[in-house]
């Protein structure tokens, strides 16, 4: 009687006490008590129904259940096998939550109803079961973004009524089958980003008459394209990009009547376009790029409606059709990298909204055609290393939509038209080596958006105009070898953030005001050599802390050497060939310098022979000799003791010391590397971690820097770990040999062998990370914050885009961003930082991943290949931090990280609840505009991410861009081209 009563307690569970609901309802209530809920979205969810009709996410049929859509809850735990037990379902969409068991095999069967299946975006793992072909009425199956493996089981082709199959971004292995061609009802099949084994485009796939998207984008595959694929006359979108796929482009793709995109492009292609590709009268985007094509551009393929042609990085000859001014819906025209010659036709344009035109980098000539902005929609138009003449079409002084205009290494002549110069949105005008003459136009003044100002190497002359002081965004100027004269203008006093000013090789007269220089803070590159300056040299330029590069030479500046320049960090140092006279100042005053001061009578200071005396006797010339073979014989001497008694010293205490002789600078220094040495104790450590200990070190010339001591060759960065090179060569391979204001200065560095050190600028606010994490995040108010994320993003590019070749960081996170006294940004850290072959969809294999948890791109954590992306990806987290105020890991996410919990809450309960509360409500619109940057920078899919020198355009838009403005908000977009175009060997 007890055992039953006990029996009868432990039946009357919550599930049974509801007598009155339906057997669906208690299905789902059983799936509701093995699911994880945290955002409570399943409140309604209440056993006191009687139907659940009503229920979040429950779609009925009378009374009976026939749909379950649970997507984007952030759902976790197994796969609720009880809602299988619902008779009547038809539709179950789990997607983009954190459903993370395997699929299990008993399962399926009983779901024999279902007809849409979708578990995308979830943590899925094991083998795609066979059970799933018991499930006859299944017509649409979507295990995208999950962590499958294993290979496509066969019993998938036994399905019948199948109609898309989408598999997108798994681990799964093994050929594409080709038994996938044996069902007759797919229209959608979608294989991309799996490493899969290297096997052929099965071409039995032709069989699948139906087909409408064929993906296999980055699938391993190889050899040449079935012919076979032609006979898919209903197909639309053929995608079959980044593989290794060889040989021609098959002639029967004329047969695909209804295609409207054909994605070819990185793999190893060859041979000619197939002249068919005019017959596809449907076709809107075609693109070939980055192949090894040959032969023209067939000249009907220009006739069609294309909206997208991409051939660039071919070896494409011949011209450009004149009739490419057929089509009405061309925007975008990427030619460039082949060897295209001939003119432009000369209507592009007239009837088509031209957005983007790039033919970089071919042998076109003649005019630029006067209607490219004919539509009023033309943004960039990039026609650099060509030999197009003539002048720039007055029209294009009227087109207020552009953006970028890149016309260098051209023949064009004549003037620049005035409005040209002004154009309100356009913020990079390249025209370096042309032959263009005339002033520089008041007008310029309009160009608020101005960044980069790029003019050198043609025949302007004049003054330069007032105007250029209303360029408040202007960072680099290059105007030199051109006729400019005149003086400086003094608005230039408002250029606070000029970075790069390039002025040699002009004739511009007068003194240097240094009511000028005093406010140009962020100059980092100073050249006005070739000149006709005079008055002395400012003696502001030593409050120029960044300043890295000052040549004033060849001009005729007279007085003495500012002893303030001393104050610099300066890579380059370049006044010969002026008037100057004095002392040199001391710092200077070396043997290392003497080349800086020659071609200066009056300066001889501490060099003999800067300035010999021509009536010099014979006497003295041998005086000078013989004193100089004694004094040289008395310094062997010294060292020769010196260097005993240092042996002597070393050897008693090698374990104490560090071998000063393995010191290396990669700057000039003001200070003793011995002195470093002493000042290493205990009380100075203000960092420790698993590769050795941070000091701050206060130098006694009041300098201050931070000495990285490292031990060991191990690299460990937050339990995942990298032994392809040692951290102390990587740092000091990278950081050795690259220069930017965004990237934290290695001053030098000592290699003793069990204790290594590396001496870096101090950076007084420590790491972002930190300040995110302490009582300073309160400084951190969002102006500070966009600062942060432009100057981290500007770092990043100069690695990934000015620096040949590349390199990628693999650990940029937020403690790798370090914080000046004003919060500039600069990135750190390059212990495991990689040099790549190139920028674009290549990538590099690693032997083990790099960086830390958290930040680390979903494909470089499998699939073990680097390139940009990673980083890319790294960055979007940062910005997130920034955004959200949270870390990248946190038990508040459960088993998700600050990713997924950022898209989820935002789509969710809106952009409030993602926003770090600490931020004024005022700036939500610019904050909106940056979170979707750092969506964008994470897509899980690499493809889709902006390059580094997108998202520094981006951010920059985001956080200036008036709201008043018409141009279209790009960062709201995912998808982003830049070109990448490579010449000699390095990104143009």
């Amino acid at each position: 009687m007890l055992l039953f009563l006990l029996f009868f307690l432990s039946f009357l569970s919550p599930l049974h006490l509801s007598l009155s609901l339906t057997q669906d309802g208690l299905s789902l209530l059983e799936a509701k008590i093995h699911l994880s809920d945290p955002s409570n979205s399943l409140s309604s969810w209440n056993s006191s129904d009687q139907t659940p009709c009503n229920w979040y996410g429950v779609t009925c049929h009378n009374t009976t259940v026939t749909a379950v859509n649970l997507n984007s809850l952030s759902l976790s735990g197994p796969f609720p096998i009880s809602l299988c037990r619902i008779p009547s379902l038809t539709s179950l969409s789990l997607s983009n939550n954190f459903i993370n068991s395997s699929l299990p095999s008993l399962t399926f069967p009983n779901c024999r109803t279902l007809r849409h299946l979708n578990l995308s975006q979830n943590t899925l793992i094991g083998r795609i079961p066979h059970s799933l072909s018991r499930i006859s009425s299944l017509q649409h199956l979507d295990l995208s973004f999950n962590n499958l493996s294993g290979p496509i089981p066969s019993s998938i082709a036994t399905l019948p009524k199948l109609e898309s199959l989408i598999l997108v971004n798994n681990f799964l292995t093994g050929p594409i089958p080709d038994f996938l061609g044996n069902i007759s009802s797919l229209k959608l099949l979608h294989l991309a980003y799996n490493p899969f084994t290297p096997s052929h485009l099965p071409s039995q796939l032709a069989n699948l008459t139906k087909l409408e998207s064929l993906w296999c984008t980055s699938c391993n595959l190889v050899g040449p394209i079935p012919h076979s694929l032609g006979a898919l006359v209903n197909l639309k979108n053929l995608d079959l990009a980044e593989n290794s796929l060889t040989g021609t482009i098959p002639e029967s793709f004329s047969g695909l009547k209804s295609v409207t995109q054909i994605e070819l492009y990185s793999n190893s292609l060859s041979g000619e376009l197939p002249l068919g590709l005019a017959n596809l009268t449907q076709l809107e985007s075609f693109d070939a790029s980055m192949n090894g094509l040959t032969g023209t551009i067939p000249e009907g393929l220009c006739r069609l409606k294309l909206a997208s042609l991409n051939l660039f990085s071919n070896k494409l000859e011949g011209s450009l059709p004149e009739v490419i001014v057929s089509s009405t819906k061309l925007y975008e025209l990427k030619l460039f990298n082949n060897n295209l010659v001939g003119e432009l036709p000369s209507n592009l344009g007239r009837n088509s909204p031209l957005n983007d035109i790039d033919v970089s980098y071919n042998n076109f000539s003649g005019k630029i055609p006067a209607s490219l902005c004919n539509g009023g929609q033309l943004e960039e138009l990039i026609l650099i290393y060509n030999s197009f003449s003539g002048e720039i079409p007055e029209s294009l002084g009227n087109c207020k939509s552009l953006r970028r205009v890149r016309l260098r290494n051209n023949k064009l002549t004549g003037i620049v038209p005035d409005g040209f110069w002004g154009l309100p949105h356009m913020y990079l005008l390249e025209v370096i080596e042309n032959s263009l003459s005339g002033h520089v136009s008041n007008s310029i003044s309009g160009a608020k958006n101005l960044s980069s100002l790029l003019i050198s190497k043609n025949q302007f002359n004049g003054s330069i105009p007032d105007g250029i002081g209303y360029l408040g965004k202007l960072l680099e100027f290059d105007g030199s070898y051109n006729k400019f004269s005149g003086r400086l203008p003094d608005s230039m006093v408002r250029l606070s953030q000029l970075d790069n000013l390039d002025l040699s090789h002009n004739e511009f007269s007068g003194e240097i005001p240094g009511g000028i220089v005093r406010h140009w803070n962020q100059l980092n590159d100073l050249n006005l050599a070739y000149n006709r300056f005079n008055g002395k040299i400012p003696i502001e330029l030593g409050s120029l802390h960044v300043l890295n590069y000052l040549d004033l030479s060849s001009n005729y500046f007279s007085g003495e050497i500012p002893k303030q320049l001393q104050n610099l960090k300066l890579n380059v140092l370049n006044l010969s060939n002026n008037q100057l006279s004095g002392d040199i100042p001391p710092l200077f005053a070396n043997e290392n310098y003497r080349m800086s001061f020659e071609g200066n009578p009056g300066l001889c200071g501490d060099l003999p022979g800067l300035c010999p005396s021509s009536g010099e006797s014979k006497k003295q010339k041998y005086a000078w000799i013989f004193s100089s073979i004694f004094v040289l014989a008395g310094v062997l001497f010294v060292v020769g003791v010196g260097w005993f008694c240092l042996k002597y010293r070393n050897m008693k205490k090698l374990k104490k010391g560090i071998n000063i002789s393995k010191w290396r600078s990669f700057h000039k220094l003001g200070f003793s590397e011995l002195e470093i040495v002493k000042l290493l104790s205990e009380d100075n450590v203000i960092g420790s971690g698993a590769s050795g200990k941070v000091y701050k070190v206060v130098l006694s010339n009041g300098e201050v820097v931070a000495v990285k001591k490292l031990w060991g060759t191990t690299n460990n960065f937050n339990g995942v770990v990298s032994s392809e090179k040692d951290d102390f060569e990587a740092e000091v391979e990278t950081l050795g040999k690259i220069r930017h204001k965004n990237i934290v200065r290695l001053w030098c560095c000592n290699n003793s062998g069990d204790s290594k050190l590396l001496v870096y600028e101090y950076m007084p606010n420590g790491s972002l990370g930190d300040m995110l994490k302490s009582s300073k995040k309160s400084l951190l108010d969002w102006p500070i914050r966009c600062k942060i994320a432009i100057d981290a993003a500007e770092g990043l590019a100069y690695l990934h885009h000015d620096c040949a070749p590349p390199i990628v960081h693999r650990d940029v996170k937020s403690n790798n961003i370090l914080l000046d006294g004003e919060f500039g940004a600069k990135v750190a850290d390059f212990g495991v930082a990689k040099v790549v072959g190139g920028v674009g969809p290549g990538a590099e294999s690693m032997s083990v991943v790099a960086g830390s948890y958290g930040y680390i791109a979903p494909e470089y954590a499998y699939t073990l290949r680097v390139n940009e992306k990673s980083d890319i990806y790294s960055f979007g987290v940062v910005i997130l931090e920034l955004v959200t105020g949270k870390p990248p890991t946190d038990p508040e996410y459960g088993e998700s990280n600050l990713v997924k919990w950022a898209s989820s809450t935002l789509e969710q309960k809106g952009l409030n609840y993602v926003i770090d509360p600490t931020l004024d409500s005022k700036y939500t619109e610019v904050i909106s505009k940056v979170l979707s940057v750092g969506l964008i920078c994470t897509s899980s899919l690499p493809i889709t991410r902006p390059t580094m020198r997108r998202v520094v355009k981006m951010l920059q838009e985001a956080t200036t861009v008036p709201k008043s403005t018409s141009v279209k908000d790009e960062t709201l977009s995912p998808y982003y081209y830049e070109e990448a175009h490579v010449h000699q060997g390095s990104v143009a």
